[in-house]
């Protein structure tokens, strides 16, 4: 059925603006008393509805209600505003003064109201207790001074209930437990709890936000209570995470609590006990990736915090109970991780420097540089105890305890000495270890194929980057986090977290489905390519198809061991210009013990060496001097050092020259011997080694050189060739992924501006190796002239490279042709049939890859399948612990605490059998398009899933945030 649409609807503004005066003039209106008929009857002279005793009373109506909660504009004599608000004492009042209203903020305790606790509202009882007389109360409408009297009734010889029991009755929430004389509604403190954790909204703007409602002019300010208000909210956040962890259920309370008991867990997960099929630990080879665990771990060095208070005047309450990892005591992180303070653990073989940058500077004053976290990598969830502070960087003993710390789930010691009962029962074989898809390219070549997500047997499409996107969302707590002591911290840290937790719970509901058409979309298309692909190849070859099946399957077999062999990247490996370096200095240490090298401390290959490090000093700072237009005194400064600098190895290079290249001179222009002797006018940069290579005649170079330092500096310029391609290929695959990155993940000017800086800083990397390159195969054609090297090592043309999209090109694209660098670099041609080597090498590689593409699809299909059905069981089985729960009555309770027991599990119960009820609902159709996926014709279900997609679309509420958080990184 076509929809009518609605004109009037679609452009509400305009319309809105033609009557944008009757809203001006009824706001306007709302300053003075408005029709007497509302508030006043005979004349003015009496309220409309007086409720005064004997409804004798003349005195005018000239009170109104400033929170228009009572009626709008209606007006009241002094007697019936007092008895009005009986029931609502956290209303302002105003007063008519014959030509405005006059707002005060103790009006109402001027004209005598009292709050009665423990007994209903306007009943006044002769055993009362009078509270402090500056108590304060904060509600949403701002803060108000109020006279209150607590209840002094006695039941027998029972003393009268505690002032802060009668608070609580009264859902008013008391700062201390004696004599309070501070308190916070429920209603304000959910809803900062909320701002708290959603916005990231401090305690002090909140309470200023509530200071301008009580008085926006300033005149007439409230009193400061903003630190009774953070211990009432610290107080309300531990309570409420015991309330929804059933402690108050247990007979032991909150004393029982066990170590991460107070977290909100994964629901698609797999966890023995709440989601998993009988007999799940027997299932076939193919089908065990359906209960494979897959966690990430990351540290943020944003969410540090400053020597600020002491965890004796702020503790930490309920150590180790929720997210973070126990710190106190044997068993804690404080006690492994001062066994192991002094030890230098970290890799450098990432490109990424947060972590060293984090480890060499930025900590003083801090008590904590960072947290890091352990997540479900596929749903975004933070484990219980998955987090843990970082007191220098990112140590590896503080990021190996939070791993143990999260898979443990109880009290450990550490690996060192762990008793049997509480060491981790995983084989070894079964940890695998991986680098998120974006962290992965800057990663050594070496590392790609053995820690990649995409040749990983039963990932499905998981990247791996799912804890930044959630550092994304915990990262605005940072500012008011960074100065709050430790307790606090923690304590706002540990909801942020839940409350994320939370978030993403609900998430799932509507992003599991469309996570699944998007996977029989594309792996649909993937599946039609792929057949393509190999169907032209088994034509041509069908032994070799098989031959690469068996290389795939073998790999996915050895997942687990270092020394498999990937047949994702040809294997032959690049010789750089170390190799070929350390070759050298190896021949000539050898003809230094037989006798027949004197100079050792200055041989040929050191001469080569230290004139090609200078070459490269040179290049980087006439790149740099020509990025900066317009350098600054200091940039000024930094250039005057570094050209020092290198004038003074210009000057030993000389030295050293004078003796392997001895008759240079005779051969050098006039112009150029003032070069060589230092006497021009040209900077350091500019200034000409006269290598051998620049001798273009070989008839000449032979004379002035020394016999083998041309061949010396051929085989370092070969080595240095293949080293600056590799260079090249690695930035622009980088380029792209942080391109990537960038569209995906930022949003606003600042984050684009910066995103664009680093694009430009990876830009002038790959340009500064493109123009090493093309300087070492020069100085290579001249020593050595054409030959066969120059097959992989061609000439590279400014077009060449383009995306790194080349490097991992889809299966069947014909059309698409690729640059010779890809299928160079990395690669040494055999000297019999170059050619036809990189070319199969590098068909094998991309039918390889297009296999597995395939197939990680596929088993996208069947993982989220999978969640989906675990989440429904979770919540099941949740729904009949609830039921368990409301069942059982723990003896010495009180009638009203049974039933509040009873009525909270009652509710959480119902809530679970709703939800499951309605996902069943929710995700009937879409699994089933799912079945006919996995069971039919490739591009049956390639337009099944395209309907699915469409009905998707009109059925669920897909934010753009939402799409942001969960987008994943493509290959």
């Amino acid at each position: 059925m076509k929809k009518v649409r609605n004109t009037n609807s679609d452009r509400p503004l305009q319309n809105w603006y033609q009557k944008v005066d009757e809203y001006l003039e009824e706001n306007l209106r709302r300053e003075g008393r408005g029709a007497a008929k509302t508030y006043a009857r005979c004349a003015g002279s009496r309220c409309v509805d007086c409720q005064c005793p004997g409804r004798e009373c003349e005195e005018p109506p000239e009170w109104r209600c400033v929170d228009q909660g009572c009626l709008g504009e209606q007006m009241f004599c002094t007697g019936c505003i007092v008895a009005t608000h009986m029931r609502h004492p956290t209303h302002f009042v105003e007063k008519w003064n014959g030509t405005h209203f006059v707002q005060k903020r103790t009006w109402l305790q001027e004209l005598g109201l009292r709050v009665q606790l423990g007994h209903p509202p306007g009943i006044v009882f002769p055993y009362r207790e009078a509270a402090a007389h500056n108590f304060v109360l904060y509600d949403l409408s701002g803060g108000h001074e109020l006279n209150v009297d607590f209840c002094g009734c006695r039941i027998g010889d029972d003393p009268p209930t505690e002032r802060r029991i009668q608070l609580l009755r009264a859902c008013w929430w008391p700062a201390t437990i004696t004599a309070p004389n501070t308190c916070a509604t429920f209603r304000t403190l959910r809803l900062f709890q909320t701002l708290n954790c959603l916005g990231k909204l401090t305690a002090y703007d909140f309470l200023r936000g509530l200071e301008k409602c009580t008085n926006h002019d300033g005149l007439d300010k409230p009193p400061d209570r903003r630190k009774p208000f953070m211990h009432i909210m610290r107080q309300w956040r531990e309570v409420k995470r015991h309330k929804r962890a059933k402690r108050g259920h247990f007979a032991d309370g909150v004393r029982g609590t066990k170590q991460g008991e107070l977290v909100l867990a994964c629901r698609a997960c797999p966890q023995v006990g709440w989601n998993l099929p009988e007999g799940w630990e027997k299932a076939p080879p193919a089908f065990k990736f359906f209960y494979f665990l897959f966690l990430a771990q990351d540290a943020n060095f944003r969410l540090n915090n400053r020597c600020v208070s002491s965890e004796a005047v702020d503790p930490i309450l309920g150590d180790g109970w929720g997210y973070f990892v126990k710190r106190y005591g044997e068993d804690g992180s404080n006690a492994h991780i001062a066994k192991h303070v002094n030890e230098e653990e970290i890799s450098n073989c990432s490109g990424f420097k947060a972590m060293f940058q984090a480890n060499a500077k930025r900590t003083k004053g801090l008590r904590m540089t960072g947290v890091g976290g352990v997540t479900c990598s596929r749903h975004n969830m933070w484990r219980a105890n998955g987090l843990g502070d970082l007191q220098c960087g990112e140590r590896q003993c503080n990021i190996d305890f939070i791993l143990l710390a999260t898979l443990i789930g109880f009290q450990l010691l550490w690996l060192i000495g762990l008793p049997e009962r509480m060491r981790l029962t995983i084989p070894p074989a079964n940890i695998w270890w991986k680098v998120p898809n974006f962290h992965l390219p800057d990663h050594h070549t070496r590392c790609h194929p053995p820690f990649s997500f995409h040749w990983m047997p039963g990932a499905g499409k998981s990247h791996g980057e799912t804890i930044e996107q959630n550092w994304a969302f915990s990262n605005g707590a940072a500012r008011s986090t960074r100065l709050m002591g430790p307790g606090s911290r923690q304590a706002t840290l540990e909801d942020v977290f839940g409350f994320h937790n939370y978030d993403r719970l609900l998430a799932m509901h509507r992003v599991f489905p469309k996570r699944l058409a998007v996977a029989m979309i594309d792996g649909a298309a993937h599946k039609i390519m792929l057949e393509a692909f190999t169907k032209g190849l088994e034509e041509a070859n069908p032994a070799q198809v098989k031959e690469w099946r068996g290389l795939v399957e073998a790999w996915e077999s050895k997942q687990h061991s270092t020394g498999a062999k990937s047949p994702f990247e040809a294997h032959a490996e690049v010789t750089t210009l170390r190799d070929i370096q350390l070759a050298i200095a190896k021949e000539e240490l050898m003809r230094t013990e037989t006798g027949d090298e004197v100079e050792r401390d200055h041989s040929p290959g050191t001469f080569i060496s230290m004139g090609l490090e200078i070459e490269e000093a040179q290049r980087k700072l006439t790149v740099d001097v020509r990025a900066l237009k317009d350098p600054t005194a200091t940039q000024m400064l930094g250039f005057t050092k570094r050209r020092t600098a290198l004038l003074k190895r210009i000057h030993k290079f000389r030295q050293i020259q004078n003796m392997y290249m001895p008759a240079l001179r005779s051969v050098l222009s006039a112009a150029q011997k003032q070069m060589y002797d230092g006497e021009g006018e040209q900077g350091a940069e500019a200034t000409r080694l006269f290598m051998p290579s620049e001798i273009k005649d070989g008839r000449l170079r032979g004379r002035v050189c020394t016999v083998g330092v041309p061949d010396i500096e051929a085989r370092m310029r070969e080595g240095e060739a293949s080293e600056a391609l590799e260079d090249v290929w690695g930035g622009l695959r980088t380029r792209t992924m942080a391109n990537r990155y960038k569209l995906w993940n930022y949003t606003g000017q600042g984050l684009l501006t910066r995103g664009q800086n680093i694009l430009r800083v990876i830009s002038l990397r790959i340009h500064s190796a493109k123009i090493r390159y093309r300087y070492a195969r020069t100085a290579l054609l001249v020593l050595r002239g054409h030959g066969q090297w120059e097959e992989h090592l061609r000439v590279l043309a400014n077009d060449d490279g383009g995306s790194a999209r080349a490097a991992s090109v889809a299966a069947g694209e014909g059309s698409h042709s690729l640059s010779w660098i890809w299928y160079s670099a990395g690669t040494a041609a055999a000297p019999e049939s170059p050619n036809d080597m990189c070319f199969e090498q590098s068909l094998r590689v991309e039918w390889c890859k297009a296999l597995a593409r395939s197939s990680r699809y596929d088993e996208e299909v069947r993982l989220l399948c999978e969640e989906m059905r675990r989440t429904i069981a979770y919540g099941e089985v949740a729904a009949r612990e609830w039921e368990r729960l409301l069942a059982e009555e723990l003896p010495g309770a009180s009638p009203e605490l049974t039933e509040g027991r009873r009525a909270y599990a009652a509710e959480h119960a119902a809530t679970e059998h709703t939800r499951c009820a309605n996902l069943e609902i929710r995700w009937r159709g879409i699994l089933a398009k799912a079945d006919v996926y996995l069971n039919s014709d490739v591009a049956a279900a390639g337009t099944e899933a395209v309907t699915v997609e469409v009905h998707l679309e009109d059925e669920l509420d897909l934010e753009e945030e939402e799409a942001r958080l969960e987008g994943e990184e493509e290959d």
